[in-house]
């Protein structure tokens, strides 16, 4: 939030798994200051989040005016990291964002 109220204030954001809602709550959104926010901003979500379905993400993501970028984490749920990827995921997301960042630098 303190992104949208304050533009310039960072070059990028990078979120990870970012609530869009309480779980078993979507219709109370998180999203309210997304219309707001002029940072670009890429999102790391897993594809199980309680907090928000990928498609849900997706959504959220259109009312960002700012240019946007979801990662999704197969099989992950909020935390991210499983067994599977604990070793891969942290390089995945410092290359996700590196590149984002670049993209437009």
């Amino acid at each position: 939030m303190l992104a949208a109220s304050e533009p310039g204030l960072v070059h990028a954001l990078l979120l990870l798994s970012y609530p869009l809602h309480p779980p078993k709550a979507p219709n109370q959104l998180r999203t309210a200051h997304f219309s707001d926010l002029r940072t670009p901003a890429l999102f790391v979500h897993g594809t199980r989040d309680a907090f928000g379905a990928i498609d849900e993400m997706k959504a959220a993501l259109k009312l960002i005016p700012a240019r946007t970028q979801l990662v999704p984490v197969e099989g992950t749920g909020h935390e991210l990291m499983s067994a599977r990827n604990r070793c891969t995921l942290p390089d995945v997301i410092a290359d996700a964002f590196a590149g984002f960042i670049a993209a437009h630098a």
